[in-house]
């Protein structure tokens, strides 16, 4: 382990041997006495872990020395040590940025002693708090959130590097299971705002009365239950970001509200008066199409625009071409690991199995899939027989609900016009069937979009 390096900087030759004696009975620590604050500047370079300082130097006092410190290194500890007890100094160099203030008594080296330790342990704090923000940078890099190498997913990193560079706001959309969160976390944990926080909030699973306090927050007797002021999630989220998923699903009454608090970068909690002031990047996700949801009068066209910023489409697992296996392979490993089971292969049947699936759950469903495999899995390789599709449905219509044709007609037509954004043209083409049987039986109201 490197040594802890300790500049001590004392014009006092017997008083500088005495601090150096003392520190010195621990052998971790490597000392360098200087009697000048030029000296140890010159010697700055060494980059010491944690400097002491008299704070009356014959070339420059304590405080000046400081700045200079501080200017070069500026996450060094510094411990003034001065031969006067003078309070207003020492209120004014720990307001500065001073780690301690020591006076010079019969106490200066038991007090020198157990400053350096502290000084020491915070250090040690905070690079294990450093390690871990890199590590969980590392966990959200995009290869390591999204798995794959098909040509949908390559679009998706190359938004998502465009959004990192900015705050623009970024709205996610993609069916359910493809993994929205995963992506705004990902965004966040790559972007300036890294070391603030990240709060997500699902819109859909809270109640709408309780809705608008979560987001804003509320004061002490606001309402009946009120016992206290709640700070909510927009404050909780400020200086980093806040993760809005099922945006759509907001009540329209709230919507004028979010609208005004993304407008004016502030807001107001229930029942108070005081104006919080906001820097918060907003990422909102959402499985149905917002566009669509205005035109439907659902959602505000005026925070629609607000909140759409860089939009990101996250494709269906269908739609990614081998990722399927890629992802099969990654979930298998993960299982198997974590589970202390030996490593398991996949047949090349069973690949044949697992492309062939419509994956109505996405990544989710996929992920569950492979677990379940990979316990039923009797030997070294996953065989056709230990796959099983636990979908309720592998599609948006079952041929045991024994329907009429005419009503099989319409569930595929309404599931492409919903997959398709409501295109009609483009659906007219993909089932091969004129566009004005579309329009006829959405005008006799048999198709509901």
């Amino acid at each position: 382990m490197k040594n802890y390096c300790i500049f001590i900087v004392e014009d006092d030759a017997w008083y500088g041997q005495l601090l150096e004696y003392q520190l010195s009975l621990n052998p971790d620590y490597e000392i360098h006495r200087f009697t000048t604050a030029k000296d140890c500047l010159a010697q700055i370079y060494r980059k010491p872990n944690l400097i002491t300082i008299d704070y009356s130097l014959p070339d420059m006092n304590g405080e000046k020395l400081f700045r200079e410190v501080k200017n070069q290194l500026p996450d060094v500890p510094v411990i003034i040590i001065s031969g006067q007890e003078d309070i207003g100094t020492a209120v004014g160099l720990l307001k500065m940025g001073v780690y301690d203030y020591i006076v010079k008594d019969e106490n200066t080296k038991d007090l020198l002693w157990n400053s350096v330790i502290k000084a020491r342990e915070t250090a040690v704090l905070k690079q294990e708090v450093e390690e871990l923000k890199q590590q969980l940078t590392q966990k959200y890099e995009f290869e390591n959130i999204i798995k794959g190498n098909s040509s949908a997913v390559k679009q998706v990193f190359t938004l998502m590097e465009k959004a990192i560079r900015t705050n623009i706001n970024v709205s996610v959309s993609g069916e359910t299971g493809t993994g929205k969160e995963l992506v705004a976390r990902a965004i966040h944990f790559n972007s300036d705002r890294r070391k603030q926080p990240f709060v997500a909030v699902n819109m859909a699973a809270i109640p709408h009365e309780l809705l608008e306090s979560e987001l804003f927050g509320h004061e002490k007797g606001a309402f009946t239950g009120a016992i206290a002021r709640k700070i909510g999630k927009f404050e909780e989220a400020n200086k980093g970001t806040l993760f809005l998923d099922e945006i759509a699903e907001l009540d329209i009454n709230l919507q004028s509200k979010l609208l005004r608090v993304l407008q004016e970068r502030e807001l107001v909690r229930i029942g108070g008066n005081e104006k919080v002031k906001l820097d918060v990047r907003l990422i909102t996700a959402s499985h149905k199409n917002l566009a669509q949801e205005v035109k439907s009068g659902n959602f505000r066209e005026d925070l629609y625009y607000r909140i759409i910023g860089l939009p990101i489409e996250l494709p269906p697992l269908r739609d990614r071409e081998n990722d399927v296996l890629i992802l099969a392979k990654y979930f298998l490993d993960e299982f198997c690991r974590d589970n202390k089971m030996p490593a398991i292969a996949i047949s090349p049947q069973a690949k044949e199995k697992l492309r062939n699936y419509y994956y109505p759950g996405n990544v989710r469903e996929l992920k569950a899939i492979i677990d379940l495999a990979a316990v039923m899995c009797n030997g070294k390789e996953l065989l056709p027989d230990d796959i099983t599709f636990t979908a309720l449905k592998s599609n948006e219509f079952l041929m045991s609900d024994e329907k009429t044709l005419r009503q099989y007609t319409v569930l595929i037509i309404e599931h492409f016009l919903k997959k398709y954004d409501h295109n009609v043209v483009k659906v007219a083409e993909k089932l091969d069937i004129g566009k004005s049987t579309i329009y006829k039986m959405i005008q006799d109201k048999e198709i509901t979009i």
